[in-house]
C-alpha cells in the first residue's frame, strides 16, 4: 500500500483540487503527504527604459514557504503527517527527482484539464510526470462541477 505520497502544487486552485481526496484517505491509510512546490527559473524580461529585471529567487522561495505552510498545518490538524519541500528547476524534472529523493511511492496531482491547442501550447507537466515516473501516478482532473452534483440535464428531471 502507498505510505508516502508526493503532491506537487503550483499555487493554483486547480492544482490543489487533489488535496480533499487525499485528506479523506491519508489518515485511515496512515499516509505521509509531501507537499512540493517547484520554482521554475524565470528568464530576464525587458521592461520600460530597456532595463532587465532578474529573477528574485529568494523572494519566490519565501512566497513558496508561505504558500505551503498553511496547507501543511491544515493537514497536520487532521492528524496527517505532512512535510514540505521546495525545489528549483523544470517542473516535470523536479517532481520526478523529488519523488526519488523523498522516497515517495505515489505521486498524486491535479491536472488543469487543458486539451487541444491549450495543451499543445502550454504542454502538460502531468503528462510528462505520468510518462517518466518510476512510481505510480494518480491524476485527478480539476473540474468546476463538484463530484456527486448532477449535470444540468439531470437536475431538470
Amino acid at each position: 500500500m502507498y505510505k508516502r505520497v508526493l503532491v506537487p502544487l503550483d499555487g493554483s486552485e486547480p492544482g490543489e483540487s487533489v488535496l480533499p481526496f487525499l485528506t479523506d484517505i491519508a489518515g485511515p491509510l496512515d499516509m505521509t503527504i509531501v507537499l512540493l512546490r517547484v520554482l521554475e527559473p524565470l528568464a530576464p524580461t525587458v521592461i520600460d527604459a530597456g532595463r532587465d529585471t532578474v529573477d528574485d529567487l529568494p523572494a519566490r522561495r519565501r512566497d513558496a514557504v508561505e504558500y505551503l505552510a498553511p496547507l501543511a498545518i491544515a493537514l497536520r490538524a487532521r492528524g496527517i503527517e505532512t512535510t514540505t519541500t521546495i525545489r528549483v528547476g523544470r517542473a516535470e524534472d523536479e517532481i520526478l527527482a523529488a519523488a526519488r529523493t523523498e522516497g515517495a511511492d505515489l505521486i498524486a496531482m491535479s491536472t488543469h484539464g487543458r486539451s487541444g491547442i491549450g495543451r499543445l501550447l502550454f504542454g502538460s507537466v502531468a503528462e510528462q510526470v505520468l510518462r517518466h515516473a518510476e512510481v505510480p501516478v494518480f491524476l485527478m482532473r480539476h473540474t468546476r462541477r463538484r463530484a456527486g452534483t448532477p449535470h444540468t440535464t439531470e437536475a431538470k428531471r
